[in-house]
């Protein structure tokens, strides 16, 4: 058990000030979950947080912040990990020398570069069906304080949880996984999904599309309409994209004005490219609403493994870069006009 130290009265105040901004964000689950990760590792001094949700017998990592902020969407056995064993059997606990402990997957602590670590279950109608931990790359790293601070901000999770939805743990997957504002998938349940596709297309042999998509025009019909307009800007955009794709392709909105699609299976680049420009055509088409005409668009940027990149980063990167290039483009061709 890790020596006593009580959390300190500024601790404490951090506490109640996130309590505070989770009201601010009613039932954005997702929300709530990142927010909670971030002030968890900021309150204990942990290198890492992350918020794990217990599913078909793996805990995917569904929030992040700090050191875990690129592990978005991991997925790990629940039978060899801490955090199964703690949604298991339902209580906190720690792991001082994860190289030690045997109730942790060692070959993953080191990936993350993690030493040491506390989970607490997330409680949702009596069962646990996920945790928050904290972790650090020193040995011992965290005090009984910690852990109190800790299970005080897995209780804020668990009343988001309860406030959200009283229908269980399908219910809360759907909201941990979904943009409120569009319906879509969230940044997480994007990052998940490519993270099984690529496996899927290794095993296979198969490529594997991805879209960048970044709305034009947002911020001037905010800036002159008001985030209402914006809004309603935001959505037309996402059931276009929607509209766009195929059943298989996944849709997502990452946050803002940025959007991805996961082009499930891709037999050329001609094809890829194909789907491109329908949906570029598709969100640049008129949008009226309440008798104003809002100027929309989208660039967009292709990416396709394994020509290329193999990695989820590099892919993600490499279909970013021809986004913003999309994007210069398009500039150049109305300062022309």
């Amino acid at each position: 058990m890790p020596k006593t130290k009580q959390p300190t009265q500024k601790q404490l105040m951090a506490v109640i000030q996130t309590q505070t901004a989770i009201a601010k964000l009613g039932l954005d689950l997702n929300a709530v979950m990142t927010l909670v990760a971030e002030q968890a590792q900021l309150i204990t001094k942990a290198k890492g947080a992350v918020v794990e949700l217990a599913e078909d017998g793996e805990m995917v990592y569904r929030a992040v912040s700090g050191g875990a902020a690129h592990l978005l969407g991991l997925r790990l056995n629940q039978e060899n990990s801490l955090s199964g064993l703690c949604v298991a059997e339902n209580k906190i606990l720690y792991c001082e020398d994860s190289e030690l402990d045997q109730r942790v997957d060692k070959i993953a602590c080191r990936k993350v570069g993690l030493r040491s670590m506390a989970v607490v279950p997330l409680i949702h109608c009596g069962d646990a069906i996920g945790v928050l931990k904290i972790y650090a790359e020193q040995v011992a790293a965290f005090k009984e304080g910690d852990l109190q601070l800790l299970t005080l901000m897995s209780e804020l999770i668990a009343a988001a949880m309860y406030h959200a939805t009283r229908f269980g743990a399908q219910e809360l997957y759907k909201l941990a996984t979904q943009d409120q504002l569009t319906g879509l998938a969230n940044r997480a349940l994007f990052l998940d999904c490519l993270r099984q596709g690529l496996i899927t297309a290794k095993q296979n042999n198969k490529k594997l599309g991805v879209l960048m998509i970044d709305m034009d025009g947002l911020k001037q019909i905010n800036d002159e309409y008001g985030h209402r307009l914006g809004d309603a800007a935001l959505k037309e955009i996402a059931e276009r994209i929607k509209k766009s794709t195929r059943h298989d392709d996944l849709v997502a909105r990452l946050g803002g004005d940025e959007f991805a699609v996961i082009l499930s299976s891709v037999e050329n680049q001609a094809l890829a490219k194909t789907a491109m420009n329908r949906i570029s055509e598709t969100c640049g088409l008129p949008f009226v609403f309440e008798n104003i005409d809002l100027k929309i668009g989208a660039s967009l940027g292709l990416a396709i493994f394994p020509k290329d990149a193999e990695g989820i980063d590099q892919l993600i990167e490499c279909a970013d870069l021809n986004m913003y290039e999309d994007k210069r483009e398009r500039k150049s061709v109305k300062i022309e006009k």
